[in-house]
């Protein structure tokens, strides 16, 4: 069948095992991110600003609204896209084109990388604004545990990020090693050519074939008479 085993799945079709596909690292590796930008965007969302002399709320980051704005919508989009690819994850195995399943490994390489990126980039921004805070800005250190949490799993999505893309990178690597065997009709979607009949047939024969040394007799032909003497 056509996407074998390509790209670090089963057969297409296959029953699909929830216990199995838990215990993959990848799986382990979605879940934690999944929960770590909801710590992230959740911290900043309830705890992350305060109204420190004034009906205005201003941000726990150093009163940069940016900050609070940029790992909200950072842990937001990653929650959405941790749930979108555990989806594409389990209807994997049921997609049969080998080329659909290269787009959908190619996607994950680009976001996972591009996130574990932006993630960095959130940790670094989070982490100067904090040290830039002043405690005159957070009274009774209101919205500090946030800020902490907020920078914390920002730190830890870094990784998790990373490890994603290394999986699905080692995914789309075994997927290029086992295209070497397939022809351009499978990469379509195709059934193989078979270059030769599977099986053996036999057509009837009702020709009449003469026997060999044999001549065909013509009944007015005159016969020979032996001599009488």
């Amino acid at each position: 069948m056509d996407g074998v085993g390509s790209f670090g799945a089963g057969r297409a079709g296959a029953a699909f095992d929830p216990v199995a596909f838990i215990q993959q690292p990848q799986t382990i590796l979605r879940i934690l991110s999944w929960i770590f930008s909801m710590v992230v965007f959740g911290s900043i969302i309830n705890e992350g600003y305060v109204n420190h002399g004034s009906e205005r709320l201003y941000c726990v980051f150093n009163k940069n609204n940016n900050a609070c704005n940029y790992g909200t919508t950072i842990g937001l989009i990653a929650f959405l896209a941790c749930i979108f690819f555990i989806i594409l994850d389990m209807k994997f195995q049921q997609i049969s084109s080998i080329k659909d399943r290269k787009k959908a490994v190619m996607l994950d390489i680009g976001f996972s990388g591009f996130w574990a990126f932006l993630w960095f980039v959130c940790f670094c921004f989070l982490a100067n604004q904090w040290q830039c805070t002043t405690p005159d800005e957070l009274p009774l250190n209101q919205g500090a545990d946030a800020a902490r949490a907020a920078i914390t799993f920002s730190f830890f999505s870094i990784f998790t990020w990373a490890g994603l893309t290394v999986r699905a990178v080692q995914k789309y690597m075994l997927g290029t090693d086992m295209n070497l065997f397939t022809t351009t009709e499978h990469m379509d979607g195709n059934p193989p050519v078979q270059p030769y009949p599977t099986g053996t047939s036999t057509e009837p024969n009702d020709t009449y074939q003469s026997p060999p040394f044999t001549e065909n007799l013509d009944s007015n032909a005159p016969t020979y008479q032996v001599p009488i003497y």
